[in-house]
């Protein structure tokens, strides 16, 4: 299970946990003292003494890299800023389906509706920004 925090405060929690071991705190007290396990406590001092404070820092999750370019991007932003009217829809509101069969048709790239918002906060669209 992961832990629930921002990337900022998982971080501080991080720096805390080194920081007792410094004061003399042992592995098992310090995991108690900032809700971790003792080898996650111990992983961290050790990437502490290899890396210093830069190895505590966050790193983002692994994930696939987007299957369109950043020209592409571009485009699909200017293409759902125009509206759905002006690529051909019906109504002058998008759905996720709408945005998904848009960007198959213009970039020849599928992707399941459930990625188009990935794709949406990549281009820091709301749904009130361009509808």
């Amino acid at each position: 299970m992961r832990p629930r925090g921002t990337q900022e405060q998982l971080e501080q929690r991080r720096i805390r946990a080194v920081k007792l071991l410094q004061d003399g705190h042992g592995i098992r007290q310090t995991g108690r003292m900032v809700g971790a396990s003792p080898s996650s406590v111990v992983r961290w001092r050790n990437a502490h003494t290899k890396g210093g404070k830069q190895a505590l820092r966050s790193k983002p999750p692994p994930s696939r890299p987007c299957k369109l370019s950043d020209k592409q991007l571009l485009k699909l932003q200017k293409l759902l800023l125009k509206g759905p009217k002006a690529n051909g829809y019906k109504t002058n509101l998008w759905t996720l389906q709408d945005i998904a069969e848009l960007i198959r048709k213009h970039f020849g790239v599928n992707y399941h509706i459930a990625h188009v918002w990935r794709i949406l906060r990549k281009l820091d669209l709301k749904y009130d920004s361009f509808h």
